[in-house]
């Protein structure tokens, strides 16, 4: 982990201050530093594999944690990833074929789990994997040795979360992560160590950053061990919590269940990532949060963040349609199929030049998602810029429809029905139609609404073609372990009509 020294610093000077607390659990900074230390001369003192196929320059052991947001998480992440060891991060909710599939290709040292009957442990010890149980103590706590070690090279292994039976495996520098997290540190006011609460899966991006950021800043990082939107509003009303992270999806489940409640208003920074916030997604934001700054940030775990946004309390308040200005050391352009920029207020290709961006793929890149080209870096993504510097996301490139000729981004029609009173959140997608190509679909939670309501506001914001054709209502989303909605199970059910929707008439 690129922020062992000052880990080191915070365990010496507050020891007693919490580090970590998850659920009723708690880890100080003192013994966070402690058992990270004993932690990492227990897996230094392990025999080696030889069945590693796969090229990690400088890394002498790999670490699989596959722990989901168990207390122990932390200190074995801090051990896993200081040098010269690198650490994979695996969500132990992914079904049992892809995690083999991962573990088989990685070859990893070690295994830790959080339960010696997981599908994890089970799996690891079929592979003849060596399985450590989170909480088990495997190691001793009298023998420290040396402080942690850090260093530039690889650290983190971590997986996009596709649709894939497989999905792409990435790996991160030390160095790539430490320039961000002292850009950050000054971006979103980390200087005072801002108690932070991050309700999302430690083995997804926005969760693991944000507990690596807490930590670099010597605060304490909150979250839960499974998503429950109760026990995290809970947290934020009785909890001293200044800063949340969370996607979208979750803060409107914290809404949900705290209708009716006083606002909470301890929290002076709200930072969400994953979805483009809308309207009236940020008006219930400031009526539950009423003394928070609200801000997002759009990235990608390839390529790290791309642009930062105030929506609510900066000096000067973002346009709602837009996800912001280029994050510091960050150059944002747009470019045409053939590369060149096609300047401002033109929809094209995002692509990104920093010293932020990943350094490639261990497996999976089949060179539709993350590039690398001479102008810089993209995961297929359009948009468009304008004069201030302002990025407006249209879409990625493989969700585009096509209807009646004409190309149709799924991302413009949500936003659209998602500015239409009574809309909490909306699906677009295109099915198979003889006559159009495809026919434009929208899936909305909400009040009860008809379709012509929902097709009059499109009208008002949207080009003819551009207006879905059928419109459905659903009443509970499905969601991904990451917190967000699983697209393809809503279109699937859908086509199936498998009771999930609700096809709304005019």
């Amino acid at each position: 982990m690129p922020i062992h020294a000052e880990l080191r610093r915070h365990a010496m000077a507050r020891p007693d201050k919490p580090a970590v607390v998850i659920d009723d659990g708690a880890l100080s900074y003192g013994k966070l530093y402690t058992r990270s230390r004993a932690i990492y001369r227990f897996f230094q003192e392990l025999p080696g594999t030889n069945r590693r196929t796969i090229d990690l320059p400088g890394v002498e052991k790999l670490v699989a944690l596959s722990l989901g947001n168990h207390l122990g998480f932390a200190e074995h992440f801090v051990a896993a990833t200081a040098l010269p060891n690198a650490c994979a991060v695996i969500d132990p909710m992914m079904p049992a074929e892809r995690i083999e599939r991962i573990l088989d290709r990685l070859a990893p040292d070690v295994l830790v789990v959080d339960d010696e009957a997981s599908p994890s442990a089970e799996i690891g010890r079929l592979l003849g994997i060596l399985v450590v149980i989170a909480g088990a103590e495997p190691f001793d706590l009298s023998a420290l040795g040396e402080d942690l070690p850090d260093a530039d090279g690889i650290f983190l292994i971590g997986f996009t979360s596709g649709t894939t039976a497989e999905p792409k495996a990435y790996y991160r520098s030390r160095e790539q992560w430490r320039r961000s997290l002292d850009r950050g540190r000054l971006v979103f006011e980390l200087q005072n160590a801002p108690s932070t609460l991050c309700p999302g899966a430690l083995a997804h991006g926005l969760a693991l950053y944000a507990l690596v950021e807490a930590l670099d800043a010597g605060a304490t990082f909150h979250s839960v061990r499974k998503w429950d939107a109760g026990a995290v509003a809970r947290t934020l009303a009785s909890e001293e919590i200044e800063r949340l992270v969370a996607v979208p999806t979750h803060i409107a489940g914290i809404a949900r269940v705290w209708a009716g409640e006083p606002a909470l208003n301890s929290l002076r920074d709200v930072l969400t990532a994953g979805a483009k916030l809308n309207l009236n997604e940020v008006e219930s934001m400031r009526r539950l949060f009423p003394k928070a700054r609200i801000r997002e940030y759009y990235g990608a775990s390839e390529i790290g963040f791309m642009t930062v946004s105030t929506l609510v309390g900066g000096e000067t308040d973002f346009p709602i349609d837009r996800v912001g200005q280029a994050y510091p050391g960050v150059v944002i352009s747009i470019r045409d199929p053939e590369d060149n920029d096609v300047g401002t207020d033109v929809p094209g290709t995002i692509v990104v030049n920093s010293d932020l961006i990943a350094d490639g793929y261990l497996w999976g890149d089949d060179g539709q998602a993350f590039r690398v080209t001479p102008a810089g870096a993209t995961v297929g993504d359009l948009g468009e810029i304008d004069t201030n510097g302002m990025l407006r996301v249209i879409g990625r490139a493989g969700g585009m429809m096509i209807s009646g000729g004409n190309n149709v981004y799924p991302a413009e029609v949500e936003s659209a029905l998602k500015t239409c009173p009574g809309v909490e959140e909306a699906v677009v997608f295109g099915l198979q139609d003889d006559y159009y190509g495809q026919r434009i679909v929208a899936v909305v939670s909400g009040e009860t609404i008809d379709a012509r309501i929902l097709a009059d506001h499109c009208a008002g914001k949207l080009a003819r073609f551009k207006i879905p054709r059928q419109f459905y209502q659903i009443a509970s989303w499905p969601m991904t372990n990451s917190g967000k909605i699983a697209r393809g199970q809503v279109q699937a059910s859908v086509i199936s009509g498998d009771g999930l929707v609700l096809l709304l008439s005019a």
